[in-house]
């Protein structure tokens, strides 16, 4: 497995992996509130900040080169390179519980530290989906604050959790 950028044409793949509205929200919060999922909103939602050379969607890919998940690295803040943030993490559902997304993850981690240099990692998850959560737990994210996030669909609690890299 590798990470490689994120194209154009990963949009519609990711597309077939988000398949409910639960899923869609606990994939992109509050960021895109159209459900279906289309190509041309995730494509929306990556450019601008793509252009600002502060976010880098990426992709795992296999020996075939066949997209498995996808999640997204962007600074949170214009004025600080010390933290990361990840986000829009997602797995292909048909392997979901066999490890990629922990490899994924880590995958993520060393890249941060071989390009980014960042010192702290964080990510946000909701409290109602806990195999994510468990999944960040086991790569060492720790839980740093709760808030309640108000969706379209309902107010949902945010875990926010963090990694500091050494």
């Amino acid at each position: 497995m590798r990470l490689r950028a994120f194209t154009k044409e990963d949009a519609q793949t990711i597309c077939g992996w988000i398949r409910t509205e639960k899923e869609m929200y606990q994939w992109s919060a509050d960021r895109i509130n159209m459900f279906p999922l289309r190509p041309e909103y995730i494509e929306k939602e990556y450019a601008m900040p793509m252009a600002s050379g502060r976010f880098f969607p990426l992709v795992m890919v296999d020996e075939e080169d066949t997209p498995v998940g996808q999640f997204i690295i962007r600074y949170p803040k214009p004025d600080d390179d010390t933290t990361v943030r990840f986000g829009f993490v997602v797995v292909n559902p048909d392997i979901r519980g066999k490890g990629y997304g922990k490899q994924m993850l880590t995958l993520g981690i060393e890249y941060v530290k071989e390009y980014l240099g960042a010192k702290r990692i964080t990510l946000g998850v909701f409290s109602n989906n806990d195999k994510a959560r468990y999944c960040y737990e086991s790569v060492g994210f720790r839980e740093y604050k709760r808030k309640d996030s108000q969706l379209q669909i309902g107010i949902w609690e945010c875990i926010d959790m963090e990694l500091v890299l050494e």
